[in-house]
């Protein structure tokens, strides 16, 4: 099959396609005689194989470690289980990540509860604020925006 109909097939855009092959997540297809490349059923077996990982956030090389442990199958499946968890592991501290941006978002947008105009913005002002922060952290309150609150406001 062309490269359109592998795309088609495996909602994956040829860009995308391309981008593995030169990455070497996915083998190089054989050619025709006229150049153009032909790719056989394995191709898309390997190429929804990373669309799957990739909708599971893996990385590349997370994939890459899979598909080498798949070449061997009659290993244990132990550095299998291995790379899962630590995958496991990094998905739960982004978790955490995210709950704590949630929570700087959430300050933010309480410091433009009222009409205003965008010179008063306590939103843009936050921001301005936290870039500056960054240079002198002397706060205690790490997960505080500093900034969010308008004078007379708590």
């Amino acid at each position: 099959m062309k490269i359109g109909e592998l795309a088609k097939i495996s909602a994956v855009p040829v860009e995308t396609i391309r981008y593995y092959e030169k990455i070497r997540l996915l083998p190089e297809p054989d050619r025709d005689t006229n150049g153009y490349r032909t790719y056989r059923n394995s191709h898309l077996g390997r190429l929804l194989f990373i669309k799957r990982c990739r909708s599971l956030d893996m990385a590349q090389d997370e994939i890459r470690e899979l598909i080498r442990l798949s070449e061997t199958p009659e290993a244990d499946c132990q550095e299998v289980n291995a790379l899962l968890a630590r995958h496991l592991s990094h998905v739960r501290e982004r978790l955490e990540e995210l709950a704590g941006l949630e929570k700087n978002l959430q300050q933010l947008q309480k410091a433009c509860s009222d009409a205003g105009t965008v010179q008063e913005c306590g939103i843009l002002d936050g921001l301005n604020t936290e870039i500056e922060g960054l240079k002198s952290r002397n706060s205690s309150h790490e997960n505080h925006v500093p900034g969010t609150h308008r004078p007379g406001k708590t």
